[in-house]
C-alpha cells in the first residue's frame, strides 16, 4: 500500500472526500515528524509508538576496499508495534 492507496482507503472508510483524507493524513504526518524532531515520543495506543534514538559514531568497513571508514553519529527513528497491531498481524 502506498500513500495514494492509504488516502483512498481512509476516504472510503471514514465517508469523506479524498481531498479531506489527504489533508488529514498529511497533517498527521507533519505533527508526528515535528514531535520526533523535538525528541518527543509519539504513541498511538494499540497501534504502536515512534521514538528517536541516537546512534553513536563508529568505525565501519568499506566492503569493496576493506578500508576502515568513520560513520558519523546520527538520530534514527524507531517504531515499536503495539499489542493490537501485533495481534492483528499474527492472527
Amino acid at each position: 500500500m502506498n500513500k495514494t492507496d492509504l488516502i483512498d482507503a481512509m476516504a472510503e472508510h471514514a465517508g469523506i472526500t479524498k481531498a479531506a483524507a489527504k489533508k488529514a493524513l498529511e497533517g498527521a504526518l507533519v505533527e508526528i515528524e515535528g514531535a520526533l524532531q523535538k525528541g518527543d515520543r509519539v504513541s498511538l495506543v494499540g497501534f504502536g509508538s515512534w521514538s528517536v534514538s541516537n546512534r553513536a559514531a563508529r568505525d565501519g568497513r568499506n566492503p569493496q576496499t576493506g578500508k576502515t571508514i568513520k560513520i558519523e553519529a546520527k538520530n534514527v527513528v524507531k517504531f515499536k508495534a503495539g499489542s493490537d497491531l501485533s495481534r492483528a498481524v499474527n492472527s
